[in-house]
Formats: C-alpha cells, sequence, structure tokens
C-alpha cells in the first residue's frame, strides 16, 4: 500500500512538472527574433516597468504610422497576435503590438492581476509612448475584449478605436465556476495549477464583479467599435454582441457575425481582424453589418 501511494506521487508530481513545463502558451524571447528572421520582419521586442511588474511586447511596422495594440486572452500570450505582425498590407498602414498581459507570457508569468483596471492602467504606458501614432486602435480577444473597454472607460485620451473579439463583456452570462475556481485560487492549491493557468484562473474567478463594476461606464465609451462574433462560439456566448448593443449608447458600433465560427477567431478567421482593422484605419463602414 505505501508503495502504490509513493508511486501515485511520484506521478501526480511528474504530471505537474510536465504541465508547467508544456503548458506555457507564450514565446521566448529567441522563438520571437527567430519568428521575426524567418518571416523576413523588421521587428522588435520591448519591455518596461510599471511598479513591480515587467511588460514584454513585441512590434513591428511603421513608426510614424497609426498604432495597433493586440491583446490576448486567457490564458494566453502576445503569440496570440504575433502572426499579424507579418502582414505587410497592415505593417504599412500601421505600427503593431501584441504583448503579453500581467501575469501571463514574460510580463511576471504566473502571477495574474484580477483587476481589470489595474491592467489598464500597467498597459497604459504603451498608449502613452505612443500618443501620437494616431488613431490608436485596441484588438482585444475574450478576456482581452472587456480590457480594451475598461482602457477605453479609463483613458478615451488614448483610444480612437475598438475591436473586441469574441469578448466576455457581459456579467450576466458568465459561467458559474466558483465551485472549482475558488479553491484554486487559494495559496493553498494554486501551486498544483501550470503558472499560465494559475494567472488565468485568478482573473476569470474574479471576472464577473469585475465586469459588474463597468456597467455603468459602458455609455462614456464614444470612440468607433467593431464586435465580432462567432455563432458557435462555445466559450464566451454569442449573447455577448446582444449585450454590446444595448450598452454602448453613444458609440458607432459595427457587428460582424459569422454563422459557422467558434471562439478562436484570430486562428481560424484572422481575415475578420484583418478587414476590421483596415476598415477602422481608413473610417470605412462594412459593406454589410
Amino acid at each position: 500500500m505505501k508503495r502504490i501511494k509513493i508511486i501515485t506521487a511520484t506521478l501526480f508530481l511528474a504530471i505537474m512538472i510536465l504541465m508547467h513545463a508544456c503548458m506555457t502558451f507564450r514565446m521566448s524571447s529567441k522563438e520571437v527574433d527567430k519568428f521575426f528572421t524567418e518571416n523576413h520582419i523588421k521587428g522588435s521586442q520591448h519591455a518596461y516597468t510599471q511598479g513591480f511588474r515587467t511588460i514584454h511586447y513585441a512590434e513591428a511596422g511603421d513608426t510614424i504610422k497609426p498604432l495597433v495594440l493586440f491583446i490576448h486572452g486567457s490564458p494566453g500570450s502576445l503569440s496570440a497576435f504575433i502572426h499579424f505582425l507579418k502582414d505587410s498590407s497592415l505593417t504599412q498602414e500601421a505600427l503593431l503590438i501584441t504583448t503579453d498581459r500581467p501575469g501571463f507570457g514574460y510580463s511576471n508569468f504566473g502571477l495574474g492581476e484580477s483587476s481589470l483596471q489595474k491592467q489598464a492602467a500597467i498597459l497604459k504606458p504603451i498608449l502613452e509612448t505612443h500618443k501620437h501614432n494616431r488613431p490608436i486602435i485596441l484588438v482585444g480577444h475574450s478576456l482581452g475584449g472587456p480590457l480594451i473597454a475598461r482602457m477605453a472607460m479609463d483613458y478615451p485620451e488614448l483610444v480612437d478605436g475598438l475591436i473586441i473579439v469574441a469578448g466576455s463583456i457581459d456579467p450576466e452570462l458568465e459561467p458559474n465556476e466558483t465551485w472549482f475556481r475558488a479553491p484554486l485560487a487559494t495559496p493553498f492549491l494554486s501551486w498544483i495549477l501550470p503558472r499560465s493557468f494559475r494567472a488565468s484562473n485568478e482573473e476569470i474567478y474574479h471576472l464577473k464583479p469585475e465586469l459588474e463594476q463597468m456597467l455603468p461606464l459602458w455609455k462614456t465609451i464614444r470612440c468607433p467599435v467593431i464586435v465580432i462574433q462567432g455563432k458557435k462560439d462555445q466559450l464566451v456566448s454569442p449573447a455577448n454582441a446582444d449585450f454590446a448593443k444595448k450598452m454602448l449608447v453613444n458609440a458607432p458600433v459595427e457587428f460582424v457575425y459569422k454563422d459557422d465560427m467558434n471562439h478562436f477567431v484570430p486562428w481560424s478567421n484572422p481575415e475578420l481582424i484583418h478587414d476590421a482593422i483596415i476598415r477602422m484605419l481608413h473610417n470605412q463602414p462594412s459593406a454589410g453589418k
């Protein structure tokens, strides 16, 4: 019996080590540089310090053109959008930046931040550094959706457009997962999660109250917004688009629906994001809403 327990404990430890090693959802600096080299991209990597946080990001494109900032979901990293940096039709039109959010990639990996307001403040220096690269357009996928909305609420002078991709923005549509997320958010059990999932669990566990805090602020958004939503999204309810329609009362809003599209739009349907960026850069309405 003792031997079985030792074997079980050893296997559990081995699985945890493997998960921590493999489930990182991030690209190393060398991998990013290799991506730039293989795709003949004049790209670069940067980092800055905000409080105790170090934020890592990669960029490519024309440094004097408008800024497009990509913000990934949960878990994730700047790699979620890095393939957009090899799109010459975009890099000729804009400076493209994809960043590791707090707790992900190489931005204090594993040390998540549950407050969307604080995440917005942590990413604000990117906007301030490029405040003359107008328009400034934010693209947010999944949990990145409510984060870019929060950035527009808190820093309207630094945001000129939002592209919300399968965004989890309606607090009433958040699934009730506290029964397993709450224990995993405690110091006693959080250590068993791979660091990417640890950071993800921390912010998703607190997402509903964070979204509730934002409810009175949606009316303050006045910049153009494009909402991209798949009707076969199994992770974020397509009804989140209806919430955007109801709440964005003072902003020009365009909706892009696709019947057979799931949650993973940046990989399955990147052309929708590409086209939305181009339209927003040129302030062009879509052919159909």
